[in-house]
């Protein structure tokens, strides 16, 4: 999935000739290495089609393809029984958007960045290293906020898909929920050495993050204790952060707060043991 992602920089000399020295504290040089890391981004289709389409795509599929789509989630349950199957797999889908980006884009990259020594180089100018990555985050962001509203349009449009209960309550899940998981990502991209070795470690923790958000199997249908334990991983929270805001009605002050915890846990981690080279 991510050997797009391997390849993001490849034969870029660096992103210091692109800008001023005498505006490197200021918001122009980070619009600027913003525009140019998004459109580095966007020059990779394998990266788009994962970032950007996939979850899309998973979820047409599963809704134009599966026999089970337009029945009830869960008929003994009372809150399942309530939605259909495709309603209740679109927060899933999205806690997906959120990890496909988290783990398996935004690490890579700033791995490229370092094997071919661009944050050696930035880390002898004027312009502050902080910049490349506040710019990669904000990228990545867009990223995960255009395809979290792809899905959830060809959901409505092709599909059918109930929309939010609570819509507030949906978008402070996503949003938090995101926060958490790029944190993660954060802290993979402080450490890993390469492109390679952020890919392996990417892909280790985006396939049991999905696992514990219920992409394999539907979270909601799964025991107690992998459901409980589900809420206490970032992706995991999110998805179910994300459900309850969307068809259970309730408010997740629980997983809104294990996800906050792990924000401000990994953030001020990921740069204390950030490496530049």
């Amino acid at each position: 999935m991510t050997t797009g992602a391997d390849t993001t920089t490849a034969g870029i000399p660096g992103p210091t000739p692109a800008v001023p020295t005498h505006t490197a504290g200021g918001l122009r040089v980070l619009a600027k290495l913003t525009v140019m890391e998004g459109r580095l981004y966007l020059r990779e289709p394998a990266v788009v089609f994962f970032g950007l389409f996939f979850p899309s795509f998973l979820l047409l599929a599963l809704g134009l393809l599966m026999p089970w789509a337009d029945e009830s989630f869960d008929v003994t349950d009372p809150v399942l029984s309530q939605v259909t199957a495709i309603t209740g797999y679109v927060p899933i889908v999205l806690a997906l958007a959120i990890g496909t980006v988290a783990y398996t884009t935004f690490p890579p990259t700033m791995g490229t960045y370092r094997e071919k020594g661009v944050l050696r180089r930035l880390s002898t100018t004027p312009l502050p290293p902080s910049r490349l990555l506040v710019a990669q985050l904000l990228v990545n962001l867009a990223m995960l906020l255009a395809a979290a509203s792809l899905a959830v349009l060809g959901g409505a449009l092709v599909l059918g898909v109930g929309m939010p209960a609570d819509v507030g309550v949906t978008v402070l899940a996503f949003v938090v929920g995101a926060a958490a998981s790029m944190a993660v990502g954060a802290l993979l991209a402080a450490l890993v050495p390469t492109a390679g070795v952020a890919t392996g470690a990417g892909m280790v923790v985006y396939m049991s993050s999905l696992f514990f958000a219920g992409v394999w199997f539907p979270l909601p249908l799964m025991p107690d204790v992998v459901q409980t334990i589900s809420r206490f991983t970032p992706l995991g929270a999110a998805s179910q952060a994300l459900a309850a805001g969307w068809y259970e009605g309730r408010f997740p002050g629980v997983e809104l707060l294990i996800m906050v915890a792990w924000t401000v846990v990994l953030v001020p981690v990921a740069g204390r043991v950030f490496r530049w080279t």
